[in-house]
């Protein structure tokens, strides 16, 4: 389905309105008589309704006679009517049987869209029985559904009351939202939408009361809802109701009326304009810019066809296509030519050149790039457009969703680690989106340069979202901008695939080295989407319910991710591999064998990650077919564990290890105080900008210091030390200035923990009688305390040498000469001390100025 329902290319748009509750006639039925039914069924059709959802479950007679007037229902079951049974086990025996009676009536007919297995258990309710218990509640009455019909949606109308409800057992995300002010709506929408991740979102409930707000006012307030819930990406959106005609179990009710008909079933002014909202999802209005869709692609033959017809079938009215093909030599090139598309071939020089030459060529004001293995929604383009024109981002991106038709191996993939996602830093804001799925102002990526063509097969688009973000320009999210993205199809090609992600990681290490920590992972801020992103070991949530649980809106803030991702990163086995080391000495030092223990726990952590991930992945496959379902998740879960390794053999590859080196050419003492007198007033900042550029464009790996740091600056010699800088600026007048540089050095945290175990161990060794393991790990402390000092080392002589580039022809260095004139004598430094009388001196000075 992605974010619409519907297989691709068959994308249905859900314009519906709800029915019932009613008053239960004499036989029990909870419905009209059917005459009734359908009249309102051709009165709904005749307005551009295409669906009608359902409280209770509907008699085979109102399906058939939704199907005769073109109707689909979301078929209610109401399961909160029965959430009491939790307290009774054998009750609520009972009632699965019965749900799977309903649903066995059902499966099968062609009016039915989808089942809604509960709406809006009460938020006291779900406090009192807890959320994980309501969870597994709702979990059985959806697996009692798909028991009976495997292939019809599923979903739960929840309410912003319970959003903190995790339901990933659902096919479809439905939120009930009364939200009259547009800006409130279009807010609520985009934070529910990355709720729903790669599922639909569907409103189930959206109306307003006529009685007290009036009947024109409803109408104008509904055919805003209705645009606004479209414009944000929704699938489908239901009015509430059908008619005014309401009852529940205490008798009909009369003080409100949120119908698009009046009880005796005449039209509201509401109808008309819920039908003219109905009539376009995504309205086309003013002038539309043209966009350049680019496609790079490099042997591409087998992919690059159902790229191109996806791309033909996009209904946005102004685009070209241009297919770069990156020197393939496999007929890539003559497929491509048969659509009405520009093709431009070139030897084969990578992704980044490829991406320059589909820039250059373009005549868009937009330029949206997708892969070859991808082909886009039909709405894809509008999507993007709408969101840049309704902001000034200079980027935008949307999900990559893998298609429902993939073999076993890539429906495995698609829930394992490694697949390209977006990362957000709010519900509309991005901090990376993926290269399959990902536009740019042309204007922009001109002024930035382009791609760095260093990037030859991954890593372009990480880099272009930094260097986007570095100019303080920011990067929006459209949800429901989605293109269908295939997932490796072959162990060996997923394989490639992260190795090579790896190698694009060293690649970035050294453009971005301040990005990338001692162990060489990345530092985002954003939070990562994807299915498999979620550590098993910490990382618990809390959920915001007010005081005494009275929070209209409640919500789960879930931890950052921490200690408890550690299995999931490459450098997790070189831990390992340290441990196992240990572990190998002990013959040499018996109490070395207690490393075996921590290898156990090391390797049983990242086996227990990988089966527990495994377990609760949701995968789409034939829900009787218990064998295949084992087997897929034990492709999981040894995919869980072969990424991180794969990532690490490319990060190897490429450099980036926690003993790399920095780009130091000489070395220095690290611990400096030096004064500069400059007779030219610059800002404090303006000193440490200075002195920070000269080190980025010496090409050292500078950080600045935050909020609550005494540092300004730190230099990174490596990633077992670095340098810290500290300046203080003294303001003699007359736009004179005395500044003050002080430098010490940094260990990495993990190298102090090492050269300490190590010394530890090794003098435990020594007093025990173990010479030759005494050796090895005294060698072993003393070799990573030696490496860090020339780490630091190596960032101090970088930090001098910067420094003093960006003093020079600025400052003088004041010094005592036989007539106390401060005459300028190049960039020296003076370690540890300064003469007390030379500050005096300097003072007696400025003041003679």
């Amino acid at each position: 389905m992605g974010k619409f329902l519907g297989n691709p290319g068959e994308k249905t748009y859900v314009r519906g309105v709800t029915y019932g509750t009613f008053q239960p006639r004499h036989d029990g039925s909870e419905y009209p008589e059917p005459a009734v039914v359908e009249r309102d069924f051709s009165a709904m059709s005749a307005a551009g309704v295409n669906a009608v959802r359902t409280y209770t479950a509907p008699p085979r007679w109102l399906l058939d006679a939704a199907s005769d007037a073109g109707l689909r229902v979301m078929v209610g079951l109401g399961a909160e009517r029965y959430v009491g049974y939790l307290n009774d086990g054998r009750r609520a025996h009972g009632m699965m049987a019965r749900v799977r009676d309903i649903v066995r009536s059902c499966a099968g007919h062609p009016a039915v869209l989808s089942y809604v297995i509960g709406n809006e258990i009460p938020a006291s309710v779900v406090r009192w029985h807890g959320r994980r218990r309501i969870e597994h509640y709702l979990s059985r009455w959806s697996q009692a559904v798909k028991d009976e019909d495997a292939v019809t949606p599923v979903t739960y109308a929840n309410f912003p009351s319970t959003e903190y409800l995790q339901l990933d057992f659902v096919d479809l995300l439905c939120f009930n939202v009364f939200l009259e002010a547009p800006s409130h709506l279009e807010a609520y929408l985009k934070r529910l939408q990355n709720i729903a991740g790669d599922r639909p979102l569907v409103i189930g409930e959206l109306g307003l009361d006529s009685r007290r707000h009036g009947e024109e006012e409803q109408a104008r307030s509904l055919h805003t809802m209705v645009t606004t819930a479209f414009e944000a990406g929704c699938a489908g959106v239901f009015v509430y109701a059908w008619t005014d005609e309401w009852h529940t179990a205490a008798g009909e009710v009369l003080d409100w009326d949120f119908g698009l008909t009046r009880r005796d079933r005449s039209p509201k002014p509401s109808l008309s304009a819920v039908s003219t909202a109905f009539k376009g999802p995504l309205p086309i209005g003013g002038a539309k810019p043209r966009v350049s869709v680019v496609v790079c692609s490099y042997q591409g033959r087998t992919r690059i066809d159902e790229c191109l017809q996806g791309i033909s079938r996009l209904e946005y009215p102004k685009f070209e296509t241009i297919v770069v093909d990156d020197g393939s030599t496999d007929g890539t090139a003559e497929i491509a030519r048969r659509y009405p598309v520009r093709v431009i071939t070139t030897e084969h020089r990578g992704l980044g050149h490829a991406r320059n030459v589909g820039l250059a060529a373009a005549a868009g004001d937009i330029v949206a790039y997708i892969d070859d293995d991808a082909f886009p929604d039909s709405n894809w383009l509008d999507y993007l457009v709408n969101t840049f024109q309704s902001s000034d981002h200079a980027a935008v991106g949307g999900p990559n969703i893998a298609p429902t038709d993939g073999s076993l191996f890539a429906r495995c993939v698609e829930n394992s680690p490694g697949n390209p996602t977006h990362i957000l830093l709010s519900d509309d804001e991005a901090e990376h989106i993926p290269g399959c799925n990902m536009a740019f102002r042309k204007s922009h990526l001109q002024d930035v340069g382009g791609f760095d063509e260093r990037f030859v097969a991954a890593g372009d688009d990480v880099d272009m979202c930094w260097r986007v973000m570095d100019r303080g320009w920011t990067i929006g999210f459209s949800p429901a901008a989605m293109v269908w993205h295939r997932p490796r199809s072959t162990l060996r090609t997923y394989w490639r695939q992260q190795v090579g992600y790896g190698r694009a990681e060293g690649v970035l290490e050294r453009r971005w080295p301040e990005k990338y920590n001692a162990a060489g992972q990345a530092s985002w801020g954003g939070r990562l989407y994807g299915s498999s992103v979620r550590p098993v070991f910490g990382g618990k949530g809390r959920i915001y319910q007010g005081v005494w649980g009275q929070a209209s809106f409640q919500s789960i803030y879930e931890s950052r991710r921490g200690s408890g991702s550690l299995p999931l990163t490459p450098e997790w086995y070189i831990m390992i591999a340290t441990v196992a080391v240990l572990f190998g000495m002990s013959p040499l030092w018996r109490p070395l064998a207690a490393a075996g223990v921590v290898l156990a726990v090391a390797v049983g952590a990242s086996l227990l990650q990988a089966v527990a991930t495994a377990s609760r992945t949701r995968l789409d496959l034939a829900r009787r077919s218990r064998g295949r379902r084992l087997l897929a998740r034990c492709i999981v879960a040894l995919l869980h564990l072969l990424q991180p390794l794969a990532r690490l053999w490319g990060h190897l590859r490429s450099g980036l290890t926690p003993w790399r080196q920095g780009k130091a050419d000489s070395v220095a003492l690290p611990f400096t105080r030096t004064w500069f007198w400059s007779e030219h007033w610059k800002s404090p900042e303006g000193w440490v900008q200075s002195m920070e550029d000269r080190l980025i464009a010496n090409g050292s790996a500078v950080v600045r210091g935050k909020e609550f740091d005494r540092f300004d600056l730190v230099v990174s010699g490596g990633a077992s030390g670095s340098v810290r800088l500290i300046t203080s600026v003294e303001e003699h007048g007359g736009g004179h200035q005395l500044i003050r540089i002080r430098l010490w050095p940094h260990w990495s945290p993990l190298v102090l923990w090492g050269v300490a175990l190590g010394g530890m161990l090794a003098a435990a060794a020594a007093l025990d009688s173990a010479g030759v393991a005494a050796t090895l790990l005294g060698l072993t402390a003393l070799g990573m305390a030696a490496r860090a000092l020339l780490d630091c080392a190596g960032a101090a002589a970088a930090t001098r040498r910067a420094v003093g580039q960006a003093m020079a022809g600025e400052t003088s260095l004041p010094e005592v000469t036989s007539g106390d004139a401060l005459t300028w004598a190049g960039v020296r430094w003076l370690d540890k001390l300064i003469p007390w009388n030379l500050r005096r001196r300097v003072q007696q000075k400025a003041e003679s100025m």
